[in-house]
């Protein structure tokens, strides 16, 4: 196959009855490896809304659930024993490897002497300046979650800019935060209007009544919509990385940031994927500083947890805020927020998992398995590509990395990206069920790293034949 074919005819040149004979041998031979899991999902379905505990798990394109044994270091074993290379890694929340062991010990201690108490833990003086230290910024609260933290962050910018709107990028993800569950759509007459995420439920207020959204990557766009004078803040990823992955253009950032601060509008980074960057995340790498800055997932190693900093100045502003305002709940916080155990997971994580070293091991690891998947694709002939990010990359079926979620999702190709996923899970790898993203950890292995092209090598193989 000519390596210079369209992406649209490739994909339609997949689409064949060969990709419906991969997934139907793949489908069997799923079946036919997991019994148990099958069973435990039978089990399950009575209980539970599609028998799982949160409704999200279905977004795996497999047959019936996959239910793990155990999860340690950068391999997770299934209900029926198998071994699998990790490169999913909890969808990001177990990026430094499955159970650290600084962190499982620090766990343990801690579940022994107390889980939460609604007071601050002794290491918390020491946490704080750890936060400081890796992330560059002076002043922290913590958060359940990073849903949480980026939900806090916009009432922060709210109230200390007196301004009700906020800016977003089209495709981006911040969790479950109602203001930016939009996307940006084109009506009757072409002209782009931001509107509610058709698939969001049970909603009742318009999310586009407070928030707008632009493309990724258009100064001229974010301009526009800062001069209004009424923009809280903008809330973004440093590149996009829930419609595919969207690296900023150079400089890109670095404008948005400069334009935010002209108009009087704060920035606000969620790092929670983007901390595959570096160390300190893509903000620290580039000597850039947010207003606040959101990290969750991975910062406490899948212990509930995120964090949100910010600066004196802006800390300031919020203590002036929260002084003028009458007594009463503040809208931000919840009990267990800062609760003993998560910082204990937090303190380990920071100071003896989520080091420098840590990140070059990543990176280069990413970098072959970037390497080696890259050559697969060419040696096949096929118009596509790896978009990276430090440790983290995606397969994309076009032969440049997407400008924004445009681009991302006219490349997307749900059929042909499933029936991979799970090829690549029956040859002992799982990666990411959201558009085939993998991540390398620091205990991920050189043997690991190999088996992922040479599986895809196979895929394609019989796909091509």
């Amino acid at each position: 196959m000519a390596a210079d074919a369209g992406a649209a005819t490739m994909a339609a040149m997949i689409r064949s009855a060969a990709l419906d004979a991969l997934r139907t041998r793949e489908t069997a031979r799923y079946r036919e490896r997991h019994p148990r899991s099958a069973a435990l999902a039978a089990a399950s379905a009575p209980h539970w809304l599609y028998g799982l505990p949160l409704h999200w798990m279905r977004d795996w394109p497999l047959p019936h659930p996959l239910f793990v044994q155990r999860a340690q270091g950068a391999e997770l074993v299934c209900a029926d024993g198998h071994r699998l290379a990790d490169f999913c890694l909890g969808d990001t929340a177990a990026m430094y490897g499955h159970a650290p062991p600084a962190v499982a010990r620090a766990v343990a201690a801690q579940a022994a002497a107390g889980f939460s108490a609604m007071l601050p833990g002794e290491a918390l003086a020491e946490v704080g300046a750890l936060l400081a230290q890796v992330f560059g910024l002076p002043r922290w609260q913590l958060a359940l979650s990073a849903s949480d933290a980026n939900r806090f962050a916009l009432r922060w910018a709210r109230a200390v800019t007196g301004r009700p709107r906020v800016l977003v990028f089209d495709g981006c993800y911040h969790g479950t935060v109602d203001d930016t569950l939009v996307d940006l759509r084109a009506d009757a007459g072409g002209r782009r209007r931001t509107v509610a995420r058709a698939s969001l439920l049970g909603q009742v207020h318009d999310p586009a009544a407070s928030t707008v959204a632009v493309p990724f990557n258009d100064l001229v766009a974010v301009e526009q919509a800062l001069a209004g004078g009424d923009i809280a803040c903008v809330l973004t990823e440093p590149a996009l990385t829930n419609c595919g992955l969207v690296p900023p253009a150079p400089g890109f950032i670095e404008g948005v940031q400069a334009l935010a601060r002209a108009h009087g509008s704060l920035l606000v980074l969620d790092e929670t994927h983007t901390l595959s960057s570096g160390h300190g995340g893509w903000a620290r790498v580039q000597g850039l500083v947010p207003d606040l800055l959101v990290v969750g997932k991975a910062v406490a190693g899948g212990v509930p947890c995120a964090v949100y900093g910010f600066g004196e100045d802006l800390a300031q502003r919020m203590e002036h805020a929260r002084a003028a305002a009458p007594a009463g709940h503040s809208g931000i916080g919840t009990t267990l927020a800062g609760g003993l155990l998560a910082l204990a997971a937090l303190r380990a994580m920071l100071a003896e998992v989520m080091t420098p070293a840590a990140h070059e091991r990543m990176s280069q690891g990413a970098e072959r398995l970037q390497a080696g998947l890259q050559a697969v694709i060419t040696d096949a002939g096929l118009p596509w590509s790896v978009t990276r990010l430090g440790a983290r990359m995606e397969l994309q079926f076009r032969a440049a990395a997407p400008r924004d979620a445009g681009e991302a999702r006219a490349a997307m190709d749900d059929a042909l990206a499933a029936a991979l996923h799970l090829a690549w899970l029956n040859r002992g790898v799982l990666v990411t069920p959201f558009h085939d993203m993998l991540l390398v950890s620091p205990q991920t292995t050189d043997e690991d790293i190999a088996a992922v092209p040479a599986a895809l090598r196979s895929v394609l193989g019989e796909l091509l034949a």
